[in-house]
């Protein structure tokens, strides 16, 4: 008998007389209580207009970079502030600055970058949305306003894309904060080679790891703070799998409510938004 229905469950779990901590009544429960915070983490997600400002901090393979971006209806702006742990010289900084401005007077390379944002929140919902299937789930520890489970694929889970593939291949844990039915971290392990075409045109290796942390930067809004990936292998069809990054974000306030992205460049170029931040920029 197939019981797919988190009730359909606890009712069987009742009239076997076991707890829904047990077996197959566990699993059960705790997907129906992944499934819970998925549909909160997507409301939340579709609920939230709010607009920011903050410091990114992102270290890959190729070097380290510090920004400052601001959050506007008409596009996120960002300045780079230190390359390497090192002020940016005048050559580099003026290349940085005719960047900025360039998407600021350019609408049509704002509107690409609006569409390719677009299908990354796109991408990352569909990631979200499986969560609860993908996996099978054991709830491993409540401690005050955290919940700990842990995950393993679920052999019976069919991913509809390469990028399910790699993220359906992870077992690790992630933490929820209760009351909100948020998730606060995600860790997760390669457990097995993930191949695309008979490993012809790719290969990721078994023992790559991502860690994503969040943390809540306002009321009832969560934002990802720290992504650290260490995925080794290679993919030609999909490359951005396979990649060594560290990136934190942090200092959030929110944006001026009216502010336009020209508004947003000059607070950038004169220094108001590293002020307001608190951010020191290297000289």
């Amino acid at each position: 008998m197939q019981a797919s229905n988190p009730l359909i469950a606890v009712i069987i779990c009742g009239a076997a007389g076991l707890a829904p901590t047990h077996g197959f009544c566990q699993t059960q429960d705790t997907r129906s209580f992944v499934r819970t915070i998925v549909e909160n983490e997507l409301k939340a997600d579709a609920n939230d207009h709010s607009r920011w400002m903050f410091e990114d901090q992102n270290r890959t393979a190729a070097g380290s970079t510090v920004k400052l971006t601001v959050q506007t209806p008409q596009g996120d702006l960002s300045k780079t502030i230190a390359i390497n742990g090192r002020a940016l010289n005048a050559q580099q900084r003026s290349a940085d600055e005719q960047k900025m401005h360039q998407f600021v007077t350019d609408e049509a390379l704002r509107r690409k970058k609006k569409r390719d944002a677009e299908q990354d929140d796109q991408r990352a919902a569909s990631m979200t949305k499986m969560l609860p299937d993908a996996f099978t789930w054991t709830k491993t520890s409540e401690n005050g306003p955290e919940t700990t489970l842990s995950f393993k694929p679920d052999g019976a889970f069919e991913p509809p894309s390469h990028e399910a593939r790699v993220f359906s291949a992870m077992g690790g844990t992630m933490v929820v904060n209760t009351a909100q039915k948020r998730i606060k971290s995600l860790k997760g392990t390669l457990t097995q080679d993930v191949t695309f075409g008979y490993g012809l045109f790719g290969r990721l290796k078994r023992g790559g790891t991502f860690h994503i942390e969040r943390r809540e930067i306002g009321p009832k809004v969560w934002e990802i703070t720290s992504t650290q990936v260490n995925i080794q292998g290679h993919a030609l069809i999909f490359k951005s799998i396979s990649e060594q990054q560290d990136e934190q974000t942090s200092h959030y306030k929110l944006a001026p409510a009216s502010i336009t992205i020209s508004e947003a460049e000059k607070m950038l170029n004169d220094g108001r938004v590293a002020r307001e931040l608190g951010v020191s920029v290297p000289e």
